[in-house]
């Protein structure tokens, strides 16, 4: 297995990207990770899909080591499918898979569905966000299961605008530790990777936090057009998930081809918490819908 890393040329500026190589003939996958405004670093674990395919990576532009524009007017979807586009052109990639990770299904959904491309050959949607508003409601659902004095600080900090405030964030760990990653102590991967963020990218787009959607996507939705997805498409989530199983399994069953899988023992992160079984499924999805030269 070899290794390439470089930059493509994208609207707004440069993205990094990785690439592992393998040449047993089997189609590449791209990694489309979580955000906006979050980078690969905590999924570089799936370089152990390149032990039977090619495996690309790339920081979205704004975040980990792609460059980091202030003009504002970039952080959209549309410019995000733009990126994605000119990236799959730049590395040639004649046939390709795609697995995207939280905002990164949002992203792939959205790319698929502009270009109808014929060289994407799968889907992976992987907790899934697909309809900002029904993702609201489930996170609704899940603030009230957590203890009442989080609730209230929760509510009390939006209604007040202070959600840039501490106790605003020690109530969010609380949300997060039950609905993001159920690992104690969080993985150094997650730790180390913080600093490849870019928060401003995330506020513009999304909101204060995972649950209080209020950015340029709170309108997102795109179940009505799933239909048009007639690729294979695998949809996963985890048992604890913010994209929880109920709405998980309601975008699959609009996909003509969609399949459906639970990670018992996860929340939003099985590909940290259920690594090897995450590995697993997804290797075994691929190889089913691969074009082997």
């Amino acid at each position: 297995m070899s290794f390439t890393e470089g930059y493509v040329n994208v609207t707004g500026g440069k993205v990094s990207y990785k690439k592992y190589e393998n040449e047993n003939g089997r189609t590449p996958v791209i990694l489309l990770h979580g955000g906006p405004g979050s980078s690969h670093f905590s999924m570089q674990g799936l370089k152990e899909l390149a032990m039977e395919r090619p495996v690309i990576f790339y920081d979205q532009l704004g975040c980990g080591k792609s460059d980091r524009p202030t003009d504002k007017s970039l952080w959209t979807l549309d410019r995000f499918v733009e990126e994605l586009d000119q990236i799959i052109k730049a590395l040639k990639l004649k046939e390709v898979h795609i697995l995207g990770h939280s905002w990164g299904t949002t992203l792939g959904a959205a790319y698929y569905l502009s270009f109808k491309p014929k060289n994407v050959k799968s889907i992976i949607f992987s907790s899934p966000c697909l309809s900002a508003p029904l993702w609201a409601e489930d996170q609704e659902k899940n603030r009230k299961l957590l203890p009442k004095e989080v609730q209230e600080t929760l509510k009390k900090c939006e209604e007040n605008g202070t959600t840039d405030s501490q106790e605003y964030k020690d109530a969010t760990r609380e949300f997060n530790k039950r609905f993001v990653c159920r690992l104690d102590p969080l993985p150094d991967i997650l730790l180390k990777g913080a600093h490849y963020r870019n928060r401003e990218v995330y506020n513009i787009m999304w909101g204060p936090s995972e649950f209080h959607v209020t950015g340029n996507l709170k309108s997102f939705d795109c179940t009505g057009r799933l239909k048009e997805i007639t690729i294979p498409t695998l949809y996963t989530c985890g048992r604890h998930d913010e994209a929880t199983p109920d709405s998980t399994q309601y975008f699959s069953k609009l996909t003509p081809n969609g399949k459906f899988h639970v990670f018992e023992n996860s929340s939003h992160m099985p590909y940290l918490e259920e690594q090897e079984e995450y590995i697993t499924v997804v290797k075994d999805f691929l190889r089913e819908n691969d074009h082997v030269k």
